[in-house]
């Protein structure tokens, strides 16, 4: 209850005071890609129940001849890269903590696609509700292999506290003033997660 009741104050604080910041951001983004200005995507929460994640749009939808999307590197605008690179694509996701969709601590929402593709252990990454940001972004973030994630995330699922969620939440300002682990290497964003045992095919 102390977390959700922290949750939704902070969450609605930083709308209010962000909601000038919120139109200017649209407004750019409506100048660069066009409609519409967010990126919404169903996403798995607390025990796998689905949601809708809100985020700024960062990408075109440019396509190759064949009808399939180009890569992120590719599609990802200058804007969208200074969006992402100074965490402000995030910001409407705060919505998703005020609804209690999220929380602004815990494992990261990852794609729907990924639940067949966990092992049991790393599928309890969601006994907790996901999060804005978390141990394993605190600790890397897109640095760092999808193992190393998922063993951060299980790490927080077993030590989850109050007083860790206000520590992460101090070390995420940190990370993002610093501009630490926003990218994987050689990849703008993270590459696709297929599995854990994939590579011993």
């Amino acid at each position: 209850m102390v977390k959700r009741l922290f949750d939704f104050i902070v969450s609605l604080i930083i709308i209010i005071i962000s909601l000038p910041l919120f139109l200017l951001i649209g407004a750019i983004i409506r100048l660069d890609l066009g409609p519409p200005i967010v990126f919404i995507q169903e996403r798995p929460g607390f025990k796998k129940k689905s949601f809708y994640l809100i985020k700024f749009r960062t990408m075109t939808n440019y396509k190759n001849k064949n009808g399939k999307l180009l890569s992120d590197s590719d599609r990802l605008t200058i804007i969208g890269r200074f969006l992402r690179l100074t965490s402000l694509d995030e910001l409407p996701t705060m919505i998703n903590v005020l609804k209690g969709d999220m929380s602004l601590v815990g494992p990261r929402p990852l794609l729907m696609q990924y639940l067949e593709r966990y092992s049991p252990e790393q599928a309890r990454r969601h006994e907790v509700k996901p999060g804005i940001t978390g141990w394993a972004q605190v600790n890397g973030r897109n640095a760092i292999s999808w193992e190393e994630k998922f063993n951060y995330d299980l790490w927080y699922v077993d030590n989850h506290s109050f007083w860790l969620d206000i520590k992460i939440l101090f070390i995420t300002v940190l990370k993002v003033l610093k501009r630490e682990g926003i990218s994987a290497s050689q990849h703008d964003t993270m590459p696709e997660f297929l599995g854990t045992f994939s590579k011993k095919i």
